[in-house]
């Protein structure tokens, strides 16, 4: 690349909320994700904070999700019928709804479901990580 050569980012990741508050808590097993570009939903912020509420402080928890905040990315309708349609499928596996929409918007954008969740082992599109 050489000067005035757009630059660009190619995201790979989708990180769940498990993901989060692994890399958070300094998991060495999530050390080689510090420097990806990812995405999360508005919906894992919301489960970062009420973890960040519960481990600390309500200044350091709005400043980390402030800071997080430009990694939203949004979804729609059509996300939110296939991820019911899934949970559906795998009620059994007792699935969050902010990871089941986590889970279709990932597949849906072509990116990795980084998560330590169990449930999501064996998945397709899914770097498991404990």
């Amino acid at each position: 690349m050489s000067l005035g050569e757009p630059f660009t980012v190619s995201i790979r990741y989708f990180f769940d909320t498990y993901a989060l508050i692994e890399i958070r808590k300094g998991n060495n097993a999530y050390s080689k994700y510090l420097d990806e570009a990812f995405f999360i939903t508005l919906l894992n912020l919301f489960e970062f904070h009420q973890y960040l509420l519960r481990v600390g402080d309500e200044n350091d928890a709005d400043l980390e999700v402030k800071a997080l905040s430009l990694q939203t990315i949004e979804f729609g309708i059509e996300t939110v019928k296939k991820a019911s349609k899934f949970r559906s499928k795998h009620r059994n596996k007792g699935l969050s709804m902010t990871d089941c929409i986590g889970y279709v918007h990932a597949m849906e954008n072509d990116l990795l479901f980084l998560t330590g969740d169990k449930e999501f082992k064996g998945l397709p599109n899914v770097e498991f990580v404990k």
